[in-house]
């Protein structure tokens, strides 16, 4: 089995391992078929393989099927002498084993970001049936094998360092199903429904987004094996976020070439997505990402602090790395303000690092509209606004942050949030684009391809 595997873990001579990995590995190609890509099984796509962890040249590009891709397990080199760097053992050597005191919260933290990559695969099963061009659908076909990979990541330090306990928890990350009833996964939005490529491009840009910070915060941990499986996956995270931002994008960019051309807004008769339904799109999305953060108030987040298990986004650049005297001033909805505890503030900072970063795109998707001198813009809604999680969870405000009843909110939630009407007119936009240099209407051509290859003149897909 190692042979199929990519790795620089030596599974070659880890026998017990391996027999757990080999034990894995059948359950996960049953998941894969049942709850990955739906349709294309057969498909050759043009995919990105993870093959080492050398900068000179850590992937290869080539014609694979889905269910023979080799996914890897990679650990970022080890820095050598690396010392804890936050937290009350700041200083001390990182730690090669899980310290016993530490297993409980070890294992709960590598098993939520574990049930993340499965989930975002099951999300997306049926989106290939609509793709608007064969770079896309390859680019989501791309995403689902490297969620993939990264499920294999993480399992790989449940079954090296957690025993049975870690045995049964990589079982049950192939039991549990986005959205279902009785068995969900573990995190609201990645129980969402994805049901169209609006979806699909916002969850990329804020979901993976949050996991991006969510990684940066694990790649600072004290536990080195942790800190190194996170790095590599990072590596792979920058191009969920691309495919998500550069997405929404495009579609900004068709819907100002039509409005400019047209002096319209409701551009659906047009072939385009109006801005007012994009916005509601990243009203959703935005809101269920903040809610991955989880309570600007919280004593696990101050715990896992103090132990050397998560730390802030680039740990490095913080002027201090203990965090015991500063306080947090949380911004109420009320425009009260809330101190907090610095250590018991680290979701929040991580947060606020998350929205800064969305907020740079959001400049750059109305640079589009700039262009064109149209005065149209998206914006990010307030934190306050349908939040579920937290201090600000259950306040009814408006995307402004203004406090409003409950009434005033079930009146109005349609002119903030997707409808069904809305899901209907963007679902029958998406009709599926599988010629090679053609695209559908509602978006722009890609700036470059992949790989070398042309934007759309190249077959990125072959259909069995």
């Amino acid at each position: 089995m190692t042979t199929e595997i990519p790795n620089n873990v030596d599974l070659d001579h880890d026998q017990q391992l391996r027999r757990a990995l080999a034990m894995w590995h059948p359950h996960y190609l049953d998941w894969w078929r049942e709850a990955g890509p739906d349709g294309f099984d057969s498909s050759q796509v043009y995919l990105r393989t993870a093959i080492s962890v050398s900068p000179e040249g850590w992937a290869n590009y080539g014609l694979v099927r889905m269910r023979d891709y080799r996914w890897g397990i990679f650990l970022a080199p080890e820095v050598t002498d690396r010392k804890i760097g936050f937290g009350d053992q700041m200083g001390d050597p990182v730690w090669q084993q899980i310290p016993g005191e530490y297993r409980k919260d070890l294992r709960r933290i590598i098993v939520t970001q574990a049930d993340t990559e499965p989930a975002s695969v099951e999300q997306n099963r049926l989106l290939g049936r609509t793709a608007p061009s064969l770079y896309d659908l390859r680019n989501i076909f791309q995403l689902n094998c490297e969620e993939g990979r990264h499920l294999w990541a993480m399992v790989y330090l449940l079954q090296k360092y957690f025993g049975r306990d870690g045995r049964e928890e990589a079982a049950e990350l192939l039991q549990r199903r986005s959205g279902n009833p009785d068995h969900p996964r573990i995190l609201n939005a990645f129980n969402a429904p994805v049901r169209d490529w609006l979806d699909y491009f916002c969850f990329s840009m804020f979901s993976d987004r949050d996991g991006k910070y969510q990684l940066a915060a694990l790649a600072e941990s004290a536990f080195d094996p942790l800190s190194r499986t996170t790095r590599f996956m990072l590596t792979e995270e920058a191009f969920h976020m691309f495919v998500g931002e550069s997405g929404i994008q495009r579609v900004i960019a068709r819907a100002a070439d039509v409005m400019a051309a047209s002096g319209r807004e409701d551009l659906f008769e047009l072939g385009a997505v109006p801005l007012a339904v994009l916005q509601k799109y990243i009203n959703y999305w935005y809101t269920e990402a903040l809610d991955l953060f989880g309570g600007e108030d919280s004593s696990n987040a101050a715990t896992w602090f103090a132990a050397g298990l998560k730390g802030r986004f680039q740990e490095e650049d913080q002027p201090e790395h203990l965090a015991l005297d500063q306080v947090y001033e949380l911004r109420k909805a009320d425009g009260a303000v809330e101190t907090i505890a610095m250590r018991r503030a680290m979701n929040a900072v991580l947060r606020d690092a998350f929205v800064k970063d969305c907020q740079r795109g959001l400049k750059r998707w109305n640079r589009e509209l700039e262009h064109r001198k149209l005065d149209a813009r998206v914006y990010l809604p307030a934190i306050s606004f349908n939040r579920k999680v937290g201090a600000l969870a259950a306040i009814p405000c408006n995307p402004e942050g203004g406090i409003i009843t409950q009434e005033e909110f079930a009146r109005r939630r349609d002119e903030w949030l997707p409808t069904e009407e809305d899901r209907l007119r963007v679902a029958a936009l998406m009709k599926p684009v599988y010629e090679p240099g053609k695209i559908a209407s509602w978006l722009t051509p890609p700036v470059k391809g992949v790989g070398g290859k042309p934007a759309l003149d190249f077959e990125y897909v072959r259909f069995d």
